[in-house]
């Protein structure tokens, strides 16, 4: 194996890195993004409801709402893939090789992304459903109801839900049911949306994902992400390890800015 890795091969491998985080870190456009954070530290700024009063009498002073405002601290952590490829193992780092490694990197870190979010979403006060039936339309009606009711913008509504959540719901939907047709597409991935809400299902994974018996639906404002070093890519060679080192760096944290706009839905765990 070459020492020097071209500068073509280096090309290619951060393309693959980034093409394939895209396509692994299924929630980051589903939030807030703040990028560019200098620091460990990133607040996002909120600002609280304003109420309307009437004037009593023409060329009355102005009587101002006190609107509060506050400061949401959002803590980034240091994230990191790594890979050696030892020098026996092949002749030269191909291109062949550096897209299977990208895609690794990128889905490791990618999935790493996902979880920081979820973590925030697990800590919403809003829960639908004590857990004792299987989730149905009644408790999807039940969360579009909720975040109605506090007012959250119909645009932009996110439902993260597991494979097996999605099984419960057809299961529980009748055939009869005018909605079935509805839910059996968002099953089979020919559809993404229902009831305001733009579905994602997450595979189970190593990192945390989704409990068996939680769904979380939320606003895009409702969460926030700040990211410091953005994926990061670099391939170097360690002579103690007679190995080159393949490597994906990132730098974010996440925070809920708002725990109206979300809401836990919490049903029946089917091991």
């Amino acid at each position: 194996m070459s020492k020097t890795l071209s500068s073509v091969a280096m090309t290619q491998f951060d393309s693959s890195v980034k093409q394939a985080f895209q396509g692994s870190g299924k929630l980051r456009g589903t939030v807030t993004i703040r990028a560019n954070v200098t620091g460990d530290t990133y607040k996002f700024r909120a600002i609280g409801k304003g109420l309307a009063v009437e004037r009593t009498a023409p060329s009355s002073d102005a009587i101002p709402m006190n609107v509060d405002h506050s400061l949401i601290p959002c803590t980034l952590g240091n994230w990191e893939a790594n890979e050696y490829t030892d020098i026996f193992d092949a002749k030269t780092v191909n291109f062949s090789e550096v897209k299977e490694l990208g895609t690794v990197i990128a889905s490791a870190l990618g999935r790493r992304a996902d979880q920081l979010i979820l973590d925030q979403l697990a800590l919403a006060t809003t829960v639908i459903g004590d857990g004792t039936g299987a989730l149905n339309l009644d408790l999807l009606r039940a969360t579009k109801k909720a975040m109605d009711q506090k007012g959250v913008p119909t645009d932009g509504r996110t439902f993260v839900i597991s494979a097996d959540g999605l099984s419960q719901l057809l299961g529980s939907t009748e055939v009869t049911n005018s909605d079935y047709n509805s839910v059996k597409t968002l099953v089979n991935g020919e559809v993404n949306t229902f009831l305001g809400f733009k579905f994602i299902t997450l595979e189970d994974r190593v990192e945390g994902g989704l409990p068996l018996h939680y769904s979380y639906a939320y606003h895009n404002t409702a969460v926030g992400c700040a990211i410091g070093m953005d994926i990061k890519t670099n391939v170097d060679w360690i002579p103690v390890k007679k190995s080159w080192l393949s490597a994906g760096n990132y730098k974010s944290g996440a925070v809920i800015r708002d725990d109206d706009g979300i809401v836990k839905i919490n049903y029946l765990e089917v091991a």
